[in-house]
This record gives structure tokens, sequence and C-alpha cells, in this order.
């Protein structure tokens, strides 16, 4: 209900609509990129394409806070998504003229984009409506992210038995563009322009992400946690080997592990978007993902194909509350330490999910059982010392305000 009564304001309604059809547009893309990949050069160059696309977001994320901070205005994204239309519009161009190299070189101005845009839309999107409704907004994003993931591959099955594989970039840019539509249309009504940007009377100082880190030392924690659980569920992409090796499976198993997954994380969303857990929120994130740990090795028991569906069901359930929990908890900072703290995130779980797909699959790939047990116990040890740790600095300090952003508040 939550969901619903967002989406009666317009504003919430339209970019909510256009960040969904773009999303289902990336799907499409990342789908049809790594099939080119793999049919221009093998395994090899869809790694290659996958680290393209992550590591502007390592780069900009670290050393490229003035440029994040020049987008952060919905004009200035309309921009962006504009040289991303035109990007993935050339990409199949690129692809014919160039081979991998051109790929490579599209996929690493896309991940430049990417790097920009989506920090700041994460960053404004809490600006749309008051504070009690932060976590059902938080949500209501997350929910077109798990549609389109399940959807995107299956539109894309269907619309490549009609037509060729370049359609689909098409496609993508064609969301792109109607998202940039949609941005410069809010834009002219809405001023959604964090503080960085505004003019004001007195300068204004750009927090540095040390300076944050310290000044809350349980949101670092979170953090962190977040990083190591990304690059130690690297282990998942070793599932087919689990199932072929403890289960004598197929395909159709997997098919059948992913599918559960997206079912779980849609039918849980609801309850994470609305559903306020007490406590504070670090230590509750870090909570949770130990609990995401132990279903991971868990995972590895693999004793029945059900049982293994069970598990990625119960998975997929977690997913959204990790994801929500900590956007809520990011949007409450004043909005200049929020769009800093949301880059840091994603640089965060860019460099360790980037790192990780390079060792952990191939290394769990000869060890499936004890690729999955390891890499559970390793995230639930992790979780668990960084709730420690969080709970005794949520203790030891203020709560988080959504003050002056000149200011760092101690949490």
């Amino acid at each position: 209900m939550g969901y619903l009564r967002l989406l009666r304001c317009r504003r919430v309604l339209t970019l909510w609509s256009a960040q969904a059809l773009s999303v289902f547009g990336d799907r499409l893309y990342a789908m049809a990129v790594m099939w080119v990949a793999w049919q221009e050069s093998g395994a090899a160059a869809m790694g290659l394409v996958a680290v393209a696309e992550s590591l502007p977001y390592i780069v900009l994320g670290t050393v490229g806070q003035r440029l994040t901070v020049q987008c952060a205005s919905l004009r200035a994204l309309a921009v962006v998504d504009v040289a991303r239309l035109a990007l993935v519009a050339a990409l199949p161009l690129a692809w014919s003229g160039f081979g991998v190299p051109g790929l490579l070189v599209c996929a690493l101005l896309l991940g430049a984009g990417g790097a920009v845009f989506d920090p700041n839309l994460g960053a404004l999107v809490p600006e749309l409506v008051e504070e009690r409704d932060v976590q059902a907004v938080s949500g209501l994003m997350d929910l077109s992210g798990r549609i389109a993931r399940i959807a995107g591959p299956g539109a894309a099955g269907l619309l490549l038995a009609v037509m060729p594989m370049r359609h689909l970039f098409w496609i993508d840019a064609a969301t792109f563009g109607i998202s940039a539509l949609v941005l410069a249309a809010l834009a002219r009504t809405t001023t959604l322009t964090a503080p960085l940007r505004a003019p004001t009377e007195k300068p204004v100082r750009r927090p540095r992400a040390r300076e944050l880190l310290r000044a809350h030392p349980a949101t670092a924690v979170a953090l962190t946690v977040h990083g190591i659980g990304i690059g130690a569920g690297a282990v998942a992409l070793a599932m087919p080997a689990l199932l072929t090796t403890l289960l004598d499976a197929g395909p159709g198993a997997y098919g059948a592990t992913l599918a559960a997954a997206g079912a779980g994380a849609v039918a849980a969303n609801g309850v994470a978007g609305h559903v306020r857990l007490p406590g504070p929120a670090p230590v509750l994130y870090c909570a949770v993902w130990a609990v995401s740990g132990v279903l991971l090795a868990a995972t590895g028991a693999a004793v029945s194909l059900p049982y293994v569906v069970v598990m990625s069901v119960l998975s997929g359930a977690i997913a959204p509350f990790l994801q929500i929990s900590l956007s809520t908890h990011l949007s409450l900072f004043p909005s200049a330490a929020r769009l800093r703290l949301m880059a840091v995130d994603l640089t965060v779980i860019r460099t360790a999910g980037t790192l990780s797909m390079l060792v952990v699959p191939a290394v769990a790939a000869g060890h499936p059982r004890a690729g999955f047990v390891t890499a559970g116990a390793v995230t639930a040890a992790a979780a668990a010392v960084g709730a420690a740790a969080a709970l005794h600095w949520s203790r030891a300090g203020a709560p988080i305000t959504a003050g002056d952003d000149h200011e760092l508040t101690r949490e």
C-alpha cells in the first residue's frame, strides 16, 4: 500500500516508470554485449568487458568526486543519459568495425556514465519524498531492478526470435532516450539539486570520504561488510559446477535456481520496503549479511535439487533487505554526505566484485562444495564481527541528523 501511495505522486510515478524501463533495457544490453563478446573471443572477452564496465566506478569513486558532483542535478543526469544513448546505439558499429577493442571502449565509456549517474540518482531520489517515505521509495526503486532481472533475459530470448542481436542495443538506447526526456521534464518542474551544486550564501565544503567514514564508523563498518559480502558472493557463479558435480543436474536446474532466487527477492521486496526493524541500521544490516552467509554456506550441502531451490529462494529473499536497508540508511544523511557515501559504496562493491570474479568462481569450480561453504563462512564471520563493532560505535555516539550539509554529525 505504501508503494501505491507513492505512485500516486506524479513525480515519483514518472521517474520510477522511466527508470524501470531503463533498467529493463540495461538487462537486454548486458545479455547482448556478453553474447557478442563470447562470439568474438570467448570467455576471456566476456571477462574483459565486465572489467571495463566496472573500472570507471572504481576510478571515479576514488579520484573523481569533482566530476560526480558536477552531475548532481536532474538536468545533468539527462545529459548523461543522452551520452549513454549515443554510446549504446553506436556499439554495433564499434563491434563490426573494431571487434573486441571497440566493444571495450564503448563498455568503458558506458561504465563511466553509470559511475556518475548511479550515485547521483540514488542521492536525489530521497528528495522526492518526505523522510518517513524514504524506506518505501528505496524499496520501490529496488523493485524495478528485481523485476527487470527476471523479465529482461526472458524478453531478450523472445525478441531474438524475431530480430537481429544488434536491435537489442537500439532498444536499450531508446530506453536511455525516454529516461533522458523524463529527467529533463522533471528538471523543469522540480528543483532537485544537491547542495554542492546549489547557490548558497556561504561557501560549500565537499565532504571527504575519509572524514565521513571517521565521523560515522558504524556506517564505515556496514560498507566494509558490503564489500566482503559481494566479494565472497561471487562464488554463486560456480553454481553450475555445484549442480553438475554433486547432483548431476543440467542447465534446467541452474535456470530453476536463478528463477527461485528472483522470485524470492520480488516476494520479499514489499516487506523490506515497509517493515521498520528496531535498532541501529548498520547493526541490522551486518546481521542480515550474517544470515546471508549462513544460507550461502548451507547451499554448499546440495543434498538435492529441491533443497538448492529452497536455499535459492531464501537467499533471494534476503537480498532486498540488504539493498533497501543500506539505501535507506545512507539516504538519511545530509545530501552532500549522502552522495559521497553512495559513491564510496559503489566503489567498494565494484572493486570487490571485479577482483573476486577474476579468482573466486574459477577456484570454486574445482571444489564447489568447499567453495560455497568457505565463502558463506567468511561472509557470516565478517558480518558478525561487523555487527558487534557497529553496535559498539552506535552506542557511543549520537544518531544521524539530516541537518546542515556543511557540518559532519557524528553517529
